[in-house]
């Protein structure tokens, strides 16, 4: 059978432009007098490289749909006194409608301490923990208020950007969800579980493959939905993946290449 690619690049200008033509109209509702653009701001600790390039490309993305972006660097000993001192700022500014913290950080700074401290309604990521708690609530019991989990844009808080990205793409692909089997390799709080949720709300029946998973390949070998998110890279070989099958790689990871031209390649999980 021959493979069809998902062209992600064509899907990311369509969603840059819808988001584009938003930011445009928010303005434009508000000419009477003068409105900040949306801003976000993104904390990056350390050099690596990986994370070097994430933030790159958000700030691209920033660029190019008109929303205001702020970078704050830091050295790999920067004191976790210093991060919540920054955030605490952020919290405040009126200028930054979204707080992105660079993940991982060094072992001496508490992630979840981080993490913590930023307000929930500017927690792009989705890591806060009360965004977290949202997004593992099925709202099944009688009484609860419905969600409407195949409209991102009506969630009353923030999904992790990445999951919420392969859901973009499987939806704008016309993958069908709702009765697949899906396969997640990984179970990070970043990419894994969010998206194992997001699979899940939408009607799949999920399968999560970790390290622990007796025989993984042939756990993968039965999904109809398969979403790479281990971090290691090339991990994933194509006899694993059965015919029809719809792969979305979310690795991002370097291996090293003196021929490039920064000495390093990307390549997926």
């Amino acid at each position: 059978m021959v493979a069809t690619d998902i062209d992600g690049k064509a899907i990311a200008a369509t969603i840059r432009s819808e988001v584009k033509d938003q930011v445009s109209a928010l303005k434009a509702m508000h000419s009477d007098r003068p409105v900040d653009a949306p801003g976000l701001a993104v904390i990056l600790v350390g050099s690596r490289r990986d994370s070097q390039t994430y933030v790159r490309m958000k700030k691209k993305a920033c660029d190019e749909c008109g929303i205001s972006s702020f970078g704050y660097d830091y050295p790999d000993d920067v004191t976790e006194e210093e991060l919540l001192s920054r955030i605490a700022e952020l919290n405040e500014d009126e200028r930054v409608h979204g707080i992105l913290v660079q993940l991982p950080l060094p072992g001496h700074v508490s992630e979840p301490k981080i993490l913590n401290a930023i307000d929930p309604s500017k927690d792009v990521d989705g890591l806060h923990p009360l965004n977290t708690a949202a997004l593992c609530s099925t709202s099944t019991h009688a009484g609860s208020q419905r969600v409407n989990w195949a409209d991102f844009s009506s969630l009353p808080f923030h999904v992790a950007c990445t999951p919420q990205g392969c859901i973009e793409l499987l939806d704008r692909s016309g993958v069908q969800l709702k009765g697949a089997t899906a396969c997640v390799i990984g179970r990070s709080n970043l990419v894994g579980l969010p998206v194992a949720m997001l699979l899940m709300h939408r009607d799949a029946t999920v399968t999560v493959v970790h390290s622990k998973t007796s025989d993984a390949p042939s756990v993968v070998s039965k999904a109809d939905v398969v979403v790479a998110a281990v971090g290691r890279a090339q991990m994933v070989k194509k006899s694993w993946i059965k015919d029809g099958a719809a792969v979305i790689d979310v690795g991002i990871n370097s291996v090293d290449d003196p021929k490039a031209k920064r000495g390093y390649r990307l390549v997926g999980d």
